[in-house]
């Protein structure tokens, strides 16, 4: 296994599931990352079918207010975050796409809360994402300057808010990650 991948395989392997299926998405996780290199995206959008994505979710720690993005690809309210690179560590990953989706410089927690794996929607439909979520503190008075390329707009929503919408306006894992985040002790 190379060494990026093995970096991935120790992050999931140490990941405790908050359900049955994030579970079942760890067990499949594993299997992949011990069946194939060939786990970073090579050629927009999807080369190969299955890659690794980092979500980066920035929480207010004062109120456990949520930032996400309504993302212009897939038209869904989701939390910033991108495409690990070849060979790169999926907490640089984090980072990265802090800076330069939201302008912010931070270092989001280093171990990934949540794991899901996801089939696309929208115009990149079709392939899979295996995204690591990691959580950013961070205060909703923090200047942020989005990219105004891939968001429609950004916005903090309350737990509430969030529980009350349409489901179907988020990434279709968002309410179970709230849930393991508010049973978190971070």
């Amino acid at each position: 296994m190379r060494p990026s991948v093995m970096t991935v395989h120790r992050m999931v392997t140490a990941l405790e599931p908050g359900d049955n299926l994030e579970a079942e998405h760890r067990a499949h996780t594993l299997g992949w990352l011990r069946g194939t290199g060939d786990v970073f995206r090579r050629v927009k959008p999807a080369e190969p079918a299955q890659h690794l994505v980092s979500y980066v979710v920035p929480v207010d720690p004062a109120d456990g207010c949520v930032l996400l993005v309504d993302h212009v690809n897939a038209g869904l309210w989701l939390p910033p975050g991108g495409h690990v690179e070849v060979d790169e560590d999926p907490r640089e990953t984090a980072a990265r796409e802090v800076r330069e989706e939201l302008g912010v410089t931070a270092t989001p927690e280093p171990d990934p809360l949540f794991l899901t794996v996801t089939r696309t929607v929208g115009v990149d439909a079709g392939h899979t994402d295996v995204s690591l979520w990691f959580v950013l503190p961070l205060g909703r008075a923090h200047r942020l300057t989005p990219d105004e390329g891939e968001f429609r707009a950004v916005r903090w929503w309350s737990p509430d808010e969030l529980r009350s919408a349409d489901p179907g306006r988020f990434d279709p894992h968002l309410g179970r990650f709230l849930d393991k985040l508010q049973r978190s002790t971070r």
